[in-house]
Formats: C-alpha cells, sequence, structure tokens
C-alpha cells in the first residue's frame, strides 16, 4: 500500500461538514473495486461486500469524510469575511491561520490577528463571531466570487514527517492556482485509508460474514450520515473507525493513547462488550498490536447513533491515534492506520456475533 498516494488522494478535496460532495467521488472510486456494489446516497457513499444470508451476521466499517472548517456569513465593508464554524474549533489557535475559501473559485486567506506590538500585553481569545479573514479583495470583487454558506477551510501542505508519521493537509492544484494549499483533515481520512486497507486484505476470500462500508457525512456537526445510513443499511454489528487523542507533550496519558502502540479498541457501557471482547480476541490472534480506550459513557463518534439505530445493533469502536485534533497540525503514525485495517480485517474474518 503506498499510503502517502492514499492519504494524498483522500486528502485532496475539501470536505468541511454539510459539503462532503468534494471527496465523495474520490472514496467512491477507491471503494468500489472492492464491492459488489458501491454507490452514493443522500450524500453517504455505501458499499456492500457479499450477500446476506440468515444466520450470518451483517457488519457495517463506518468512517466519516467531513472535516471541521468555517461557513461564510457576511462580507463586510471593508472586504474581509465574517465566518461561523462548522464543527469544534480551537479557537486559541485562529489568528494569522492561513485558509482557502471555497466560493466559485478557490481563494487564498488569512484570519486577521493584531500584531503583539499593538496588544499592550492582553491576551484576548477571539470567538468564532470576532473573527475576520483577509483575501486581499475588496467587498465588491469578492461578492462575484463568494457568497454566504461557502466553506472555508485550513490550508497546509500534506508533510511527510520522521518515524512513520504524517501532519496535516494536502496541496490542490486542480483550481489552476499553484499557490494555493487546500486545508484537508486527517480527521477521519484516516479512517477511510485503514478501511479501505482492510478491503483490500480480504478481497477475494470467503467471509463468515458479509459487510456494508458506509463513508458518511456530517460526523462533526451532528452524526447525522450515520444515522441515515445505519437506518438504511440495518447491520447487525457496526465498527466506527475514527481518530482518538493520541499522547502528546504535557498530555495526560490515562486520556490518550501512544502514537506507534496500534489502534485503540473501545471499551464502554455504550458499547457491546461481545464486540469489544471479538475485536480483541482477533487482534490477540494475529498479534497485532492494540490498545484500550475506556469511555464511561458516550464514545463522540458514530457509534453513538450505531448503537440506538431502529431496534438496536451491537456497535465498537476502532480508532487511530491522532495528536492535535481539530488544528491545521493534526499527526498520524502510518503504522497505526495500517494496523487498523488489519484488525478489522482480522476481525471480518472470525465475525459470529449476531
Amino acid at each position: 500500500m503506498d499510503w502517502m498516494n492514499l492519504l494524498g488522494q483522500l486528502t485532496a478535496a475539501s470536505s468541511v461538514s454539510g459539503s462532503e460532495e468534494n471527496i465523495a467521488d474520490t472514496v467512491l472510486s477507491l471503494l468500489s473495486p472492492y464491492c459488489d456494489s458501491a454507490e452514493q446516497r443522500q450524500g453517504n457513499v455505501l458499499g456492500t461486500l457479499g450477500e446476506r444470508q440468515p444466520g450470518k451476521p451483517h457488519v457495517l466499517l463506518d468512517a466519516h469524510m467531513d472535516q471541521v472548517g468555517f461557513l461564510v456569513t457576511a462580507i463586510t465593508e471593508e472586504g474581509f469575511l465574517r465566518v461561523g464554524n462548522a464543527g469544534g474549533l480551537d479557537f486559541r489557535l485562529m489568528p494569522a491561520q492561513r485558509v482557502t475559501v471555497h466560493g466559485k473559485q478557490d481563494i487564498p486567506g488569512v484570519i486577521c490577528c493584531v500584531p503583539p506590538h499593538l496588544q499592550g500585553g492582553e491576551e484576548h481569545v477571539l470567538s468564532v463571531t470576532e473573527l475576520a479573514i483577509d483575501t486581499g479583495y475588496t467587498k465588491a470583487e469578492l461578492e462575484q466570487i463568494v457568497t454566504q454558506g461557502d466553506t472555508v477551510s485550513f490550508a497546509m501542505p500534506l508533510l511527510p514527517m520522521e518515524n512513520d508519521r504524517v501532519c496535516g493537509r494536502s496541496l490542490d492544484d486542480r483550481s489552476g492556482i499553484a499557490a494555493i494549499v487546500c486545508g484537508r483533515s486527517l480527521d477521519d481520512r484516516s479512517g477511510i485509508a485503514a478501511i479501505l486497507y482492510a478491503l483490500s486484505l480480504v478481497q477475494g476470500e470467503e467471509l463468515p460474514c458479509s459487510c456494508s462500508v458506509l463513508f458518511s457525512t456530517q460526523e462533526e456537526t451532528g452524526e447525522r450520515g450515520a444515522t441515515i445510513g445505519a437506518f438504511t443499511i440495518e447491520p447487525d454489528i457496526a465498527l466506527a473507525v475514527d481518530v482518538t487523542f493520541a499522547l502528546g507533550h504535557g498530555d495526560d496519558p490515562v486520556k490518550c493513547g501512544k502514537m506507534g502502540g496500534g489502534p485503540m479498541i473501545g471499551i464502554s457501557p455504550t458499547l457491546s462488550r461481545d464486540v469489544t471482547n471479538a475485536l480483541i480476541a482477533a487482534a490477540d490472534a494475529e498479534q497485532i498490536p492494540w490498545q484500550p480506550e475506556v469511555m464511561s459513557g458516550m464514545t463522540g463518534t458514530n457509534a453513538d447513533r450505531f448503537s440506538v439505530t431502529k431496534g438496536g445493533v451491537r456497535t465498537g469502536t476502532v480508532s487511530i491515534p491522532l495528536r492535535y485534533m481539530h488544528t491545521p497540525a493534526e499527526v498520524i503514525q502510518i503504522s497505526d492506520v495500517k494496523q487498523t485495517g488489519e484488525l478489522l480485517a482480522a476481525y471480518l474474518r472470525r465475525c459470529s456475533v449476531c
């Protein structure tokens, strides 16, 4: 698997929550070779592998396509853009961040900031209603390109790092403007990559289960795509594949996983203990390193929607450790993504919980 190429493809389109159409075509083309059927439906991308049979569990593998970002709310008389947030953002990091505004064409911008020389030693974390974006255009020029509701994403290149790690976002040269770097998220493109890798591992095998894949919309703004997708698919078992907090400088090791330690298997009263135990057994049988992720209640993932779909679905989570979540500089370790795919494949080969 050429991981940088795969992540590059997955991060080459902006998909701020609610505007996932830019990535849907890409993930559909990547998913289709592994499935008996694949389609887009109500924004989600769905794929099916194998036939449903009585007594044979149907497993749903899910990762969300959307990312956090902004929506344009207004253009000021001075030619600045006002925005609202789509999903949770850390507003401490916003001043001076480079962004891309996705209007009739992609245009670069920067979030306005006050120079330290003019701050008088005062510190103030801006709220989203105080943010403004400078594109260099006048109001009249912006009105020809940008409308209210257009999305804005962070801009940073996809950056290979030492020790098998990757940071951030990817270059989008489709606009023809070489200077534009469009902001993309490894949350949850790394989960999509792990599922695609799992499907490549089991391709052509006779599995003890049938399987659907859901690449879902709007996880960052209420998990709506998961709700619709699970209701449509009606799985017996659902696995939400997402990112979780990786241990970084100054973080609490009790609340974080270790990068390079393998996928984290969710343990929670809202998850099926049978599914959790089966995931652990699969990891141990294949000698795949894994870490426990203990949650005292809701998981904050699409699993929360799956477990209460219709008459209830047995649900588990498999998470990839990621540093600096919901910032312009997310970092993952590729070995964790690879081992997450291996764990999913091992689970499908052994799946018997129904």
